[in-house]
């Protein structure tokens, strides 16, 4: 697994290497708090051609935006579950086994109900304030 080392000047190269590279359309995205994973999310939107991305979706869970062909992208915040059953209570898996793009922030917090083909992203900040990213 090689390591992109990156600042946010390069962010939308990073996002654009990230969609090219990527085995699947779920991605799970792990790192701790402030580690960029939002700005992340933000960027490969807009590659995507989503024009009204807004901020993580903290507190109601999913967003939906749609991409330049009108089809769903779907951004997801679980860092405030407590378990699994209120993934389940909102209809997660009707969005884990759409097809569609899915960006998942704490994907740990809902472990057991991930595909098996989701593309874990590891995030973490650097000491000089660049980021790395293995996936």
């Amino acid at each position: 697994m090689e390591k992109i080392l990156y600042s946010l000047r390069e962010i939308e190269a990073v996002a654009s290497r990230v969609l090219g590279e990527a085995r699947g359309k779920t991605l799970l995205f792990h790192g701790d708090m402030g580690v960029g994973k939002t700005t992340l999310i933000k960027a490969m939107a807009l590659k995507l051609g989503v024009g009204d991305m807004t901020g993580s979706p903290t507190f109601g869970l999913v967003h939906e935006y749609r991409d330049k062909d009108g089809l769903p992208v779907y951004h997801f915040d679980f860092y405030r579950i407590e378990d699994e059953t209120e993934a389940l209570d909102m209809g997660v898996e009707e969005y884990l086994y759409s097809g569609d793009w899915l960006f998942i922030e704490w994907p740990e917090k809902i472990g057991g109900l991930l595909p098996e083909d989701a593309v874990d992203i590891y995030m973490e900040e650097l000491e000089d304030g660049r980021r790395a990213l293995s996936f």
